[in-house]
Order: C-alpha cells, then sequence, then structure tokens
C-alpha cells in the first residue's frame, strides 16, 4: 500500500515540476481519510443547451446549470479508507438560490487518463497533464458507471467538449477554470475563480 500521493502516479514524471500549491492541491493518499480543503469564489455562466436541460442537470446532482457572479466556494478533497479514489466535495453558496452540493469522485483508468463520476453515475473522461506552465484536463468523452463498467456515451455533439486548466498563484492559491465548448453553441458553460489551500492533511 503506497504512501505516495493518488496524483503522483497520474502525473507520472511530471509530478516533480508541479508547483508547491499543486502538490498540496493533489496531497491526497489512497485508501487514507486525508482532507485537503480549498476557499474561493467563481463566476458561473450557463447557456444553450446546457441551459436547456438544468431541469434534468439539478436533478443529476452534477454541475450547476446556474449563472451568477462571485460565489462563494468551499471544496473538500478527500480520500477514503476502501479506494484509491479522490472525492471531491463542494458547495456553491449561491446568492439568488439555496446553498448546492456538487458531489463527485475520480479514478484513474491508465496513466494519466482519469474519470470523474457524478453521483448519478455520469461521468466525464479525461486526460491530465502538465503543459505550459499548468494542469490541464482534456476532453476524452463522457461515459456512464454501471457496476464497475465504464459505457462509453456519445454526448459530446449534444452537451459539448469539457476542458479545464489550473494555473499556480503562489505558494497557497491557484487559479482554475472549467470550460464546456459545443460545435454549434460555442462556450454554453463555464466556472472559473480562484482558491486557496485552508487545510492540507
Amino acid at each position: 500500500m503506497t504512501q505516495d500521493p493518488i496524483f503522483k502516479n497520474i502525473f507520472g514524471e511530471d509530478w516533480n515540476k508541479l508547483p508547491p500549491v499543486m502538490h498540496k492541491h493533489y496531497a491526497n493518499r489512497p485508501y487514507t481519510t486525508d482532507l485537503v480543503t480549498v476557499e474561493g469564489t467563481l463566476d458561473v455562466m450557463c447557456a444553450g443547451p446546457i441551459k436547456f436541460l438544468a431541469p434534468i442537470f439539478w436533478l443529476m446532482r452534477g454541475i450547476p446549470p446556474h449563472t451568477e457572479v462571485d460565489v462563494s466556494v468551499v471544496v473538500n478533497f478527500e480520500s477514503d479508507e476502501e479506494s484509491n479514489f479522490f472525492h471531491f466535495r463542494r458547495i456553491f453558496n449561491f446568492k439568488t438560490r439555496k446553498p448546492y452540493s456538487f458531489n463527485s469522485r475520480m479514478m484513474q483508468i491508465k496513466d494519466n487518463e482519469v474519470v470523474e463520476i457524478m453521483w448519478s453515475g455520469f461521468g466525464w473522461r479525461m486526460h491530465y497533464v502538465w503543459e505550459a506552465g499548468r494542469v490541464k484536463l482534456k476532453h476524452k468523452g463522457y461515459v456512464f458507471h454501471l457496476f464497475g463498467c465504464l459505457i462509453p456515451l456519445p454526448l459530446t455533439f449534444l452537451l459539448g467538449e469539457g476542458n479545464a486548466e489550473e494555473i499556480a498563484i503562489d505558494d497557497n492559491s491557484f487559479d482554475m477554470k472549467v470550460t464546456i465548448t459545443h460545435p454549434w453553441w460555442g462556450k454554453v458553460y463555464q466556472y472559473g475563480g480562484r482558491f486557496k489551500v485552508k487545510k492540507n492533511i
């Protein structure tokens, strides 16, 4: 049982190139109760098919299909003693609606390929890379997680392509942005802002 962080194996040789704040951000080890907490604010934008399908997204407890600026957000990155999953526990403290919990978990598929699985079983496959001085999450498609299997879902044409990036600001702060871009509608979803590490293991 390794005591290396979950993401050390995902980033591979690039792990040692990451700035200190990213080592803090991704410090969780597998099969532990490690906890890292970050706090910040996000600007959230929703349009096009994401806005049209908003009732489904709310029902599935996925990304919040809402538009608002300066949203206070707390994120707990958690490990559990039964797996090597990397858990996200997000609380969006919207000003125009009640606080919203968006929870998911990430697991490694192979090398730097990762899938993020939502409460509903819906998942987003991606490649995690260190490129051009930032962490990048590059879209690999959507899946449904059922009984341990990942079933490909051909939904990119409907929902758009999801990508994300994180940029170190200092040893304790980073900027992040998640964007979904549709081939016809353009940018249909985005949230981005700055976070500070408040608790590290």
